[in-house]
């Protein structure tokens, strides 16, 4: 039986490598050190439904041609800083980011920040000045994992099988997959890690758990922190995050001398100050000595494109993702993105959207933004198309070559060569592209990685030579009456791609009963759900799934203090019966 090799393109941890038989069957690569022969739920539920097959012209169907002369013709009579170019990253495939070389040519105005996890990247790096994960690999040498807001069963499913024999502790305030497992499950309130965070050091210190030979070389500033965390109130603390002395010493004693590993998830920063969540939970582990030892460290999502070079002109001109204004701009070309769901305060954004002067959706699937575009190009995907993708889950780098020939679409490189040359801008063939992005390869037996991968993350210290710790601090949260937000991803899907799950999930005792239509409504916007039960879940909080319809209408049109980031989870939900 023949096959072919390729790589998931999805905005996942684990960047399956993937076999492609003569069927066009998608399986796991066995040979692959993280893959391991198995997919995961991502890729399990990739699926063409709902694609866009042909393009259309304010509803009418028409050919690739006459789309692209429209596209043309449209952007010809728009001053450069008149056009917008808004690009998801759903797809992570680096010759995704070429439309871009077009746009930045003719001085449009793309966009900064992140509707995921900037915030914490910002945390990440005011520390650390740098960001680097530790990989499957490397925790497989750990004797204790962390997973503070993180659940691996639905995000990064490949490490699991190198989680055996470890001692693991799960925060988070649902009892995940992981949770249930778990040696020691803290259910922290929401928006409480930072008081955790600095409950931890200061104890670690008092118990003489901090590492005095790490923080004189890296840390010599620790002192100071530790006067931070002594300005925080404990049993008042204590009280506000849900917990006891006890848990904190549990936790503690759990890592004592142990080789920890601390991996941190998105959830704990959808909020104002997510940079000093992360920074924070850093802090504690600079504390401990976690840095630069195997089968030690704090990982949160590494930055997928440190140590590539890449080829295309950039942007200039930027606004902040989350609150871009779309009625500003005569031209909107979304690229691999649904805004008009993801993006917060939805109802704002679809209004701004539809005061755009003309709109572009350029995709592979049917949604609120293709819905309501002007224009809409179908895409191609990952199996019909020429990329390479690299991992914010470790340092791989690899090639994707294409693999089925279909009329269906057109991909990134060929609608921008056409842009290009209607515009006299220089473009380079497409092989002088993916050449360019193989010769950053380093193989090592069979598969490809990033040249700048390191053995131990941070093994020869920080970017300014010492970790800086948090300074800082406000410690107030929200005490608005309603539930806390929680936004996670969903099993079978992947934000609002393939399968979208419905619904607001609520604790038994929470006082609405199973099945009924609640409504919830928050300052920026109400909708109506129907209840599920979730015993999983703390009784002052109520889950939605990222991607369920309308979810966006309820959150807040802000931005996190640093990072330019989504704030999600920066409200509190009011529910009431129907």
């Amino acid at each position: 039986m023949s096959f072919t090799t390729t790589a998931c393109p999805l905005d996942c941890y684990d960047a399956c490598r993937v076999v492609v038989d003569e069927n066009g069957k998608l399986k796991g690569d066995k040979s692959h050190p993280i893959t391991r022969g198995y997919l995961c739920p991502n890729l399990n539920h990739f699926s063409e439904q709902e694609r866009v097959l042909v393009p259309r012209l304010h509803g009418k169907e028409i050919s690739m041609e006459e789309a692209i002369e429209a596209l043309i013709g449209v952007l010809k009579n728009t001053k450069g800083d008149q056009a917008l170019y808004y690009r998801g990253s759903g797809n992570v495939g680096l010759m995704q980011r070429i439309s871009e070389h077009f746009f930045a040519s003719i001085k449009a105005v793309g966009t900064s920040g992140s509707l995921c996890d900037g915030a914490g990247e910002a945390g990440v790096l005011l520390g650390r000045g740098r960001n680097e994960v530790l990989t499957p690999q490397m925790i497989s040498e750990s004797e204790v994992v962390v997973f503070w807001g993180r659940n691996p069963h639905t995000t990064h499913s490949h490490l699991l099988p190198f989680l055996e024999g470890k001692t693991i502790i799960v925060i988070d305030p649902l009892k995940t997959a992981m949770a249930q497992k778990a040696d020691l499950h803290i259910q922290i309130k929401p928006h409480c890690d930072l008081h955790l965070a600095l409950l931890l050091s200061r104890f670690a210190i008092i118990e003489g758990l901090h590492d005095t030979e790490f923080l004189e070389e890296y840390g010599s500033e620790y002192s100071e922190f530790y006067e931070l965390t002594q300005t925080v109130r404990i049993k008042a603390t204590l009280d506000t995050i849900d917990m006891s002395l006890g848990e904190i010493g549990a936790i503690l004693e759990l890592i004592r001398g142990k080789k920890t590993a601390i991996l941190v998830g998105v959830g704990v920063q959808k909020y104002r100050n997510g940079s000093d969540v992360l920074r924070a939970i850093d802090s504690f582990g600079a504390l401990m000595g976690l840095f630069g030892k195997p089968g030690c460290g704090v990982s949160y999502l590494g930055n997928s494109l440190s140590g590539i070079e890449l080829p295309f002109n950039s942007m200039v001109h930027r606004v902040s993702k989350p609150t871009v204004d779309f009625s500003k701009y005569n031209c909107v070309f979304i690229q691999g993105a649904n805004p008009l769901a993801q993006m917060p305060s939805s109802e704002a954004v679809k209004r701004s959207f539809l005061d755009a002067g003309f709109s572009v959706y350029f995709g592979l699937y049917e949604n609120e933004t293709s819905q309501e575009a002007d224009l809409v190009i179908p895409a191609k995907t990952f199996l019909e198309k020429n990329d390479f993708r690299s991992s914010y889950g470790d340092y791989t780098l690899q090639e994707m070559p294409q693999i089925l020939e279909r009329e269906i679409g057109i991909s990134e490189y060929a609608l921008t060569d056409r842009l290009c040359k209607a515009f006299e801008i220089n473009i380079e063939n497409e092989a002088y592209y993916l050449d360019f992005f193989r010769r950053q390869m380093e193989m090592r037996e069979g598969v490809g990685y990033r040249k700048n991968a390191p053995n131990i993350p941070y093994e020869e210290g920080f970017e300014s030579g010492e970790f800086e710790f948090l300074d800082e601090v406000d410690l107030d949260i929200n005490q608005d009456e309603g539930f806390n937000l929680i936004t996670l991803k969903y099993l079978k899907g992947l934000n609002s791609q393939f399968r979208r799950a419905d619904g607001v999930s609520l604790h038994p005792e929470a006082g609405f009963d199973e099945g009924t239509t609640v409504q919830l409504s928050s300052p920026f916007g109400s909708v109506e759900m129907v209840v599920k039960h979730n015993e999983c879940l703390r009784r002052d909080c109520l889950l939605i799934y990222s991607g369920t319809p309308n979810v966006n209408v309820l959150t807040p049109p802000y931005l996190s203090y640093e990072g330019e980031n989504a704030v999600y989870q920066e409200i509190k939900i009011k529910v009431t019966k129907k």
